[in-house]
């Protein structure tokens, strides 16, 4: 089933589609390269750092994306800085993290709350309560962090650090791009009778990011014998929210994945996903594309 309708986002450019049928490559999928894996389990995380409040563990690393787990105790600060030229995106798993952003008014992220930074604009964060906080960290592969010329920059690996002059200009929130967004409030939206099933939380020039919403009960039966889709050129994972998401995936078999699991699939990869179990769903999916390209075989639904 093809929940890729792209008028349906909120921030897209509402268009006309048509249905073509194409001759399109289809390689053998990619090889996964560490630390890319077809599932990075959360209980697998935190059992491997049990008793550490401070941890950093890279989760995907490819040619678009570039995202990390990470663990900062109360009071761990990330000191001010800004990305020359990317947009980065955080997802809090658990915890509180107080955002500065330059621009906006401070405010406190709690769990399930998605911010985001637009490039040339100053940030920090700093966890507070009394328990650590977990997040799930995106920006551009190989993005680049500057930091104000009265900050402390950290030990250089390989280069050295010059101070510079940069005519910038702090990014706008804009094609539906907000600050910070909330799980449970869009839960709510989802669950309003007539709602579409994404919303469109990421949207740049070299990155997207959709929240998909629903129940297993809102699709067709299950057809065992559905490859779904793949993507020609960029690969695609996908952060888990709630619920439980089945995936079968070319070459691995079917992973039911749980909240906090990230699944990942290479480009030229077949893969289903499919909201499972009894309850709601939700996935985030992030890709390097902002309207990327499912490829059915043409006998397939979809």
């Amino acid at each position: 089933m093809c929940l890729a309708a792209f008028a349906l986002i909120p921030g897209a450019y509402a268009q006309s589609r048509t249905t073509d049928t194409l001759w399109a490559p289809k390689y053998p999928p990619n090889k996964y390269a560490p630390p890319n894996k077809p599932i990075t389990r959360m209980a697998d995380l935190l059992a491997r750092h049990k008793g550490e409040n401070t941890w950093r563990e890279p989760i995907v690393r490819d040619d678009h994306i570039w995202s990390d787990y990470v663990m900062s105790p109360p009071g761990g600060k990330v000191s001010p800085r800004l990305h020359p030229d990317t947009r980065e995106w955080w997802v809090v798993m658990d915890g509180q993290i107080r955002f500065e952003i330059e621009g906006q008014a401070p405010f406190v992220a709690s769990k399930g709350a998605m911010v985001q930074v637009p490039m040339q604009t100053i940030y920090s964060m700093e966890t507070v309560g009394d328990k650590p906080a977990l997040r799930f960290e995106s920006n551009i592969a190989k993005a680049k962090t500057l930091y104000p010329k009265d900050a402390d920059p950290p030990k250089a690996m390989g280069f050295e650090w010059l101070l510079v002059r940069m005519s910038r200009t702090p990014g706008v929130y804009d094609k539906g791009n907000k600050p910070i967004v909330t799980y449970d409030d869009l839960a709510k939206g989802f669950e309003t009778k007539g709602a579409a099933p994404f919303y469109r939380v990421v949207l740049d020039d070299r990155a997207v990011a959709n929240f998909i919403y629903g129940h297993e009960s809102q699709l067709p039966k299950l057809d065992p014998k559905d490859k779904g889709h793949y993507h020609p050129e960029c690969a695609e994972f996908w952060l888990i929210m709630s619920g439980q998401i089945r995936y079968p995936i070319e070459g691995q078999g079917v992973i039911v994945a749980d909240p906090g699991d990230v699944v990942y699939v290479p480009p030229f990869t077949w893969h289903a996903p499919r909201w499972w179990g009894p309850g709601a769903s939700c996935r985030l999916a992030m890709n390097g594309y902002a309207d990327i390209a499912h490829l059915f075989e043409s006998s397939q639904p979809h």
